[in-house]
C-alpha cells in the first residue's frame, strides 16, 4: 500500500527488524551544511535550529534513530560507567553519525548503518550520547567494526566537534565527554533509548 501522507521522522519510520545490530537512521544534515537543522517535533518537518558556530562543521552525516528517546535508562547508563552525577537523558531521539566515502548531498533521509561505537557526552549534566555508525554496504568503511580502529584524526574530529559545537569562544563547556565505548555497549545504549521511546509512546496514548 502507498502512503497518501508523510510519515513523522521520529514516530513514524520503524528503527529496523535487526536493530541494534543495523538500523535505520534519518538524516538531519551532512557535513557540507553551515546551518544546524534538526526535526520539528510537532510536525517532522526539518527546520533551521541556528547557524553553525564559527568554523565548526559536522564532521560525518548527523542524524538519530527513529523510535529512541533519552530518558531515565540511557542517563543510567551513563551514570553507572562515567561515575558522574547525571541528572536525566536530554530527551531527544538517540544522535548518530554515519560514516561513508559517498557524498550525501542533503538531509531529509533515511538510510541503514551498522553501529560500531559511541561517545558518552554529558550536556549540562544530562546524558546525550553520540552513536558512531558505517553506512550499510560502504566499502571503505565497512571495514572498521569497532570505534577503536577508526583512524586517530576521524576520532579527534568527533572529539572536537562535541565539545565545542555549542559553545561560542568566551564562553564556559557547556559539553564533556565523559568516555567512549565499543560495538557492545552503544547496542546497550541504543536498547535503553529503545526502551526509554516504548516509555514515551505509552505515556502519550
Amino acid at each position: 500500500m502507498f502512503r497518501t501522507n508523510k510519515a513523522h521522522p521520529w514516530h513514524g519510520i520503524s528503527i529496523g527488524e535487526n536493530a541494534p545490530e543495523e538500523v535505520t537512521v534519518f538524516i538531519e544534515i551532512v557535513p557540507p551544511d553551515t546551518v544546524k537543522y534538526e526535526v520539528d517535533k510537532e510536525t517532522g518537518y526539518l527546520k533551521i535550529d541556528r547557524p553553525q558556530q564559527y568554523s565548526n562543521v559536522v564532521p560525518a552525516n548527523y542524524g538519530f534513530l527513529p523510535q529512541t528517546y533519552c530518558d531515565e535508562r540511557v542517563a543510567k547508563l551513563a551514570r553507572e560507567k562515567s561515575g558522574k552525577e547525571i541528572s536525566q537523558g536530554d530527551g531527544d531521539p538517540l544522535d548518530i553519525l554515519v560514516l561513508t566515502e559517498h557524498h550525501i548531498p542533503r538531509g531529509d533521509i533515511i538510510l541503514k548503518a551498522t553501529p560500531i561505537g559511541g561517545f558518552c557526552l554529558i550536556d549540562d549534566g544530562e546524558a546525550d550520547d553520540k552513536i558512531i555508525a558505517i553506512l550499510k554496504g560502504d566499502k571503505v568503511f565497512q571495514q572498521y567494526g569497532e570505534i577503536s580502529e577508526l583512524p586517530n584524526g576521524i576520532l579527534e574530529r568527533f572529539e572536537h566537534y562535541f565539545l565545542t559545537y555549542k559553545n561560542h569562544p568566551d564562553e564556559p563547556k557547556r559539553c564533556e565527554i565523559a568516555f567512549s565505548y565499543g560495538r557492545e555497549q552503544s547496542f546497550e545504549v541504543i536498547k535503553a533509548a529503545m526502551a526509554d521511546y516504548t516509555d514515551l509512546a505509552a505515556k502519550l496514548k
